[in-house]
């Protein structure tokens, strides 16, 4: 089912404010992390918000991504405070961790020849993690 243009609207608003939210909780806490926003997308009935981020350094995404899920609600919080002249309903907020620069990553090892050639052995690509 193809996202409605109200969808696409509420996902970037969520998406641009989660940035300024997470990266000033980034600021205050841990030096040198650096926390992206890469996809929002919110259910037909804006009742759920699924926000995809990317950290970096890597090493650091599990903890990071555990810290953001216990405090979801303060995120949703201090969102619902941001948005409250353009939502009338917060969205319930689902993290998931967006592997995508990690795959990139390999991709790019791949080619330069770092690893061993994908072309003659398919099997050394990771596979994407589907959510």
């Amino acid at each position: 089912m193809q996202e409605t243009n109200r969808q696409r609207k509420i996902a970037s608003v969520l998406q641009k404010d989660l940035v300024d939210v997470l990266q000033k909780a980034a600021q205050n806490g841990m030096q040198g992390v650096i926390i992206s926003v890469s996809k929002v997308s919110v259910s037909p009935d804006l009742g759920i918000a699924k926000v995809y981020i990317s950290v970096f350094p890597s090493h650091k995404r599990q903890e990071i991504l555990e810290g953001v899920k216990s405090n979801s609600s303060l995120i949703r919080y201090e969102l619902a405070n941001r948005t409250r002249n353009q939502l009338r309903r917060m969205p319930e907020l689902l993290f998931f961790e967006d592997d995508s620069l990690d795959y990139i990553e390999g991709l790019d090892k791949s080619i330069r020849g770092e690893d061993e050639d994908p072309i003659q052995n398919p099997d050394v690509l990771p596979r994407r993690k589907k959510q």
